[in-house]
Parts: structure tokens; C-alpha cells; sequence
């Protein structure tokens, strides 16, 4: 019961650090700069995953750690100009994270023992929970994010 009570905790922190997130961004950059913001940052928050595996010291992990980085990366830089690559890049993280609380506190192991790190309690929550609100965000954005790259080649 208790470990139910922080993952809700920690989901309504991640919806709320999403609308905080999207409330400073549309007040600090422009349209073509939140997404520059926002596809960086996907990367960020992909290489989170190699600070808790060198913190937990998880060395059978690094393998797929490192290429789930790697391909959030490619999401992330393909997100710098495709908001639609931007979006799917959010939302498959949140599945990520869901993956690594499932593995973490379910005990259930997808890709084989030891294959993905450990996490602070309900960081997976937290972490797909950001990601789906964004990700939501970045649909209803998509097409000014969309025009701003075009009224600037023209």
C-alpha cells in the first residue's frame, strides 16, 4: 500500500514539474527555441540512466544502458527539426522508465538479469509522468513549432 501511495505521489510531481516545465519555457524562448530546449533536453534525461548505473554500480547494465542513451540521443537530435520525432522520442522514455520501475520494484526482468539499472524509489514514475505530459504538450505545439522553421527559411 505504501509503495502505491509514493508512485501517485511521485506522478502528480511529474505532472506538475511537466506544467511548471511548459510555463517557463513559453515565457523564456520562442517556438523554434522551446523545441531546441525540449529536444536537448531529451537527451539529458536519457543520460541519467548512465549516472544511476555507475552510482548503483550495476556493471552488467551498461551495455544497454548506454545504447538506450544512444538512440534517445538520435531522438533528440531528430527532434531539433520533427516535432512528431520529438513526441514519440518523449513518449517512448516514458515506457523506459516504466520498464525500469517494473524491473526495480516488480522484479520482472525483460531483457535478463541484471540487464537494466537500478533507480531511486519512484524516479520511473516521476520520469513517465513528465514525459507523457510533454509529450502531450508537444502535440497541441507541433504545428507552430512547425511554422517557425518555415518562416525562417523563407
Amino acid at each position: 500500500m505504501a509503495l502505491s501511495v509514493i508512485i501517485v505521489l511521485y506522478v502528480c510531481v511529474g505532472i506538475l514539474a511537466a506544467a511548471g516545465s511548459i510555463f517557463i519555457s513559453q515565457k523564456l524562448f520562442s517556438a523554434k527555441a522551446e523545441q531546441i530546449f525540449f529536444a536537448l533536453f531529451l537527451i539529458a534525461i536519457a543520460g541519467f540512466y548512465l549516472a544511476f548505473t555507475a552510482y548503483f554500480g550495476d556493471q552488467g547494465a551498461w551495455r544497454l544502458e548506454t545504447g538506450a542513451v544512444i538512440v534517445f540521443a538520435l531522438f533528440g537530435i531528430l527532434g531539433l527539426r520533427l516535432p512528431v520525432v520529438l513526441i514519440i522520442g518523449y513518449c517512448l522514455h516514458g515506457f523506459w522508465d516504466v520498464l525500469h520501475e517494473v524491473h526495480a520494484y516488480g522484479r520482472v526482468s525483460p531483457f535478463g538479469a541484471h540487464e537494466l539499472t537500478e533507480l531511486p524509489l519512484a524516479y520511473g514514475a516521476f520520469c513517465a509522468a513528465f514525459d507523457w505530459s510533454v509529450a502531450g504538450y508537444f502535440y497541441t505545439r507541433r504545428r507552430e513549432w512547425n511554422a517557425a522553421w518555415k518562416a525562417r527559411t523563407r
